[in-house]
């Protein structure tokens, strides 16, 4: 069966609406301390975050649980690839003791995927929300859950632990879903945000632009999205971490961003995220409760 070669544009500088200022300052220097003394993994590194500047200047950060070495290869994710350690079970109690420290009021937790876990990972999920809630009864929390392979028992703890949020990224269109997510199902993905919405969560997810999606797949992906129950939406761009990954096909002008995020307001999301530099947890502490307000505010 012949398959799409996607093919990258010549080599060129980004545009300028893709340059983000170096992190720096007081709060940056205290966060990074923190991750650092308790021996904390975080997204905003592992994932080559453009935001982490922002986000940690602000003293917020996305903390990756169950380790930094993902069981899943997935063509655009900068997360490396392998045999993960074995479980922390001291883990969740660091993570909420980080977040007691950084006095954070809205806390992002995600994971790499641990398929080689008959629970895939989602007994020590349970563990860190209940400890991150034990100790910091005031901050809400966004879970950026993996699919489990579809074992839905193991989806049930994160129902069970009862997040403000749970958010589960579909990351790209159908077609393309076999390329960029080499592991996972795009029709799985929207059961994941289904069955969510079906006990009672706030749902989320994310799509990045420019791996050569066109703008009716996108529409697509949105549509199926809100069809299958979720509340919030973020687009954004894709950047390609390293020559061994997924190239860049284009890169999609802020104006694009803003009139996906329109439409999906036209659609009826509850929140929609959009634009070059967006990513999953940007902004979170917005999400947290519905917003049916104008989509211009």
């Amino acid at each position: 069966m012949e398959t799409t070669q996607i093919q990258a544009e010549p080599k060129k500088k980004k545009p300028d609406w893709l340059r983000v200022k170096l992190p720096v300052g007081e709060n940056y220097r205290r966060v990074r301390q923190i991750v650092d003394t308790h021996k904390l993994h975080t997204i905003c590194e592992s994932g080559n975050c453009p935001n982490m500047g922002e986000c940690w200047g602000a003293g917020t950060a996305t903390f990756i649980i169950l380790g930094n070495i993902c069981t899943r290869s997935c063509g655009f994710c900068a997360v490396a690839t392998g045999r993960p350690l074995p479980v922390d079970w001291d883990e969740p109690q660091r993570v909420a003791e980080a977040i007691y420290l950084m006095k954070i009021k809205h806390a992002v937790i995600t994971s790499v995927d641990r398929d080689e876990l008959p629970d895939g990972g989602s007994i020590i999920w349970y563990n860190t929300i209940k400890a991150v809630r034990a100790l910091n009864p005031e901050t809400t929390l966004e879970t950026l859950i993996p699919d489990f392979k579809g074992n839905w028992d193991n989806l049930q703890r994160i129902i069970d632990a009862a997040p403000e949020v749970v958010s589960h990224n579909l990351e790209t269109v159908e077609r393309l879903t076999r390329k960029v997510r080499i592991q996972a199902k795009y029709h799985r993905s929207l059961e994941v945000i289904r069955r969510l919405k079906q006990a009672g969560m706030r749902t989320k997810s994310g799509i990045m632009l420019g791996l050569g999606e066109t703008r009716e797949e996108v529409l697509q992906a949105m549509e199926d999205l809100l069809h299958n129950g979720c509340d919030v939406l973020t687009l954004g761009q894709y950047l390609q971490p390293t020559p061994h990954h997924l190239p860049v096909v284009r890169y999609v002008h802020p104006d694009e961003f803003a009139e996906y995020k329109e439409i999906g307001y036209q659609m009826g999301f509850d929140y929609v995220e959009s634009g070059p530099l967006v990513r999953s947890s940007y902004h979170a502490e917005r999400h947290v409760y519905p917003r049916k307000t104008a989509p211009h505010s």
